[in-house]
């Protein structure tokens, strides 16, 4: 019987196991039979004791320049390029996500890390005119500290890698708190860095839940800054307290991200790229499609042809040939998603779908079948509440305007997408529409690494991640003034 190993922290270039009374069992969705090690209930202590090796580490890091603390992840991309399929069957095993999607966050993880290579030689300030003669005015760009990154489960490397790497590079040093449901791929990328020689203290990771080791984080007074990916409810907690000791404070939340189509759109592209953003990931995507808003007329034939793409989908573990959607991170998102097609089925028409799946070894799994919902209202609470699921509500209206006011009409603003071949309304939508992102023809999903990303409303505060935006939220502006003759004249100064 092959023994079940405990994850460890690291903490000042060491790994280190806990002191933790109590474990998590990380096991795979796709059958919870399966346990794939335990993860910690790290103690507070130990998330201090992390912040203390940070601190002790940012001094030196800093005093590397910008362009030589980002050609280290010219190493660390060379490294996670050797150990792709490793990283990706982990990611399988402990997320549910079929392999290509989870090597394809791979690959747009590496994709990240060139993109932030070239921040290092970016990572610069501007010059302006002053008023004084004789005088030179500029800025320049600083690091905050330390700070604090708190990731998701969904997308275990991209998202830690894309908050890492603008940190690091800005000069910080960073104390990393990964999801609990996926300790063994935020292991790997901290390996990762570590063999591409990131200096100890500099990276370090701790494993618990939010009451000890990310509560110790947001509110330690020696973290400068915090950058948070999940639910709105908890960002909202972390912004709250973020805000009273007057740190810097980023929160990417939920999302309710509708496709509009209209009666010009093409129906196969429109219905497939529903299907895809609706079921893709088993909808466990901020960026999932969860509201189609689709003109009344050709409302039919596209729930039809979307409801053809669920029959095709085809559930399982996500390492099996042939397999199109994996399970539910674990039973308690399972059931929440179960329990809204419960509430569905009160509020809406049950077009397909709405129930676990648990024919065969799929009943030692966390499945849901891919659900459709039709004649949404909108004011219901599945079309208004997050469900994280594959589970789409089609809302009926019956024109652009009665689109509009239905696809703006939630709490959240992370993306949405249109499918129309009329410009006029294309770009009406452009502009109306309450989103940070937007497509035009093509899923909610996706985002590039040189394009900022993130949302409005409850979705998102604080500046965007990724892009050019991303580094500016980890650094600190100073603006100089040099007077290069020695005069004292204060002219023109208030």
């Amino acid at each position: 019987m092959t023994e079940i190993s405990t994850h460890r922290n690291y903490i000042g270039g060491e790994w280190r196991a806990s002191s933790a009374t109590e474990t998590l069992d990380n096991v795979n969705p796709a059958d919870a039979r399966q346990v794939l090690g335990r993860v910690p209930r790290s103690p507070r202590q130990e998330a201090r004791d992390a912040i203390d090796a940070a601190v002790a580490a940012r001094a030196a890091w800093r005093a590397i320049p910008a362009p030589a603390r980002a050609r280290k992840f010219l190493k660390i991309h060379q490294v996670m390029e050797g150990r792709i399929d490793e990283l990706a069957r982990a990611l399988t095993r402990e997320e549910g996500k079929i392999f290509p999607e989870a090597k394809g966050e791979v690959l747009k993880t590496l994709n990240l890390i060139e993109w932030f290579i070239g921040e290092g030689m970016r990572y610069i300030g501007r010059t302006a005119p002053s008023e004084m003669p004789n005088n030179l005015a500029y800025t320049v760009r600083q690091p905050i500290g330390t700070v604090g990154l708190i990731t998701p489960w969904n997308f275990p490397v991209a998202i830690p890698v894309w908050k890492i790497a603008p940190a690091l590079i800005a000069g910080n040093t960073v104390v990393f708190k990964p999801a609990e449901a996926t300790p063994a791929t935020a292991q790997i990328c901290v390996e990762i860095c570590e063999e591409a020689g990131i200096p100890a203290g500099v990276v370090n990771m701790v494993f618990g839940d939010g009451p000890e080791v990310g509560d110790e984080i947001i509110r330690h007074p020696e973290v400068g800054a915090i950058s948070f990916t999940g639910s709105t409810a908890t960002g909202t907690r972390i912004y709250e307290a973020g805000a009273a000791a007057l740190k810097k404070v980023q929160c990417e939340m939920g999302g309710k991200n509708p496709v509009v189509v209209l009666e010009d759109a093409d129906l196969d592209l429109a219905a497939l790229g529903t299907a895809q953003g609706a079921f893709g990931s088993t909808g466990q995507r901020c960026t999932a499609t969860s509201r189609a808003i689709v003109i009344d007329s050709v409302a039919d034939a596209f729930v039809e042809k979307v409801i053809a793409h669920a029959d095709a989908v085809k559930a399982g573990n996500g390492l099996d040939e042939g397999v199109t959607m994996g399970p539910s991170i674990d039973e308690r998102q399972m059931n929440k998603v179960l329990d809204y097609i419960e509430i569905g089925k009160g509020e809406a028409k049950l077009a397909r779908g709405g129930k676990r799946l648990t024919e065969g070894d799929l009943a030692h799994g966390f499945f849901v079948d891919p659900t459709v919902f039709d004649e949404v209202s909108r004011d219901t609470r599945i079309a208004r509440e997050e469900i994280f699921g594959p589970v789409l509500s089609v809302l009926r209206v019956k024109d652009f305007d009665e689109a509009m006011a239905a696809a703006n009409d939630v709490d959240y603003g992370l993306t949405s997408s249109i499918y129309t071949v009329d410009p006029n309304r294309m770009f009406r939508f452009i502009d109306e529409i309450e989103t940070g992102i937007t497509h035009v023809n093509s899923p909610t999903m996706g985002g590039e690494a040189q394009l900022p990303f993130g949302g409005i409303k409850a979705t998102g505060v604080g500046e965007r991640e990724m892009g050019p935006t991303a580094i500016e939220f980890f650094s600190e502006l100073k603006t100089v003034y040099i007077d290069y003759t020695g005069s004292s004249r204060k002219s023109n100064i208030y």
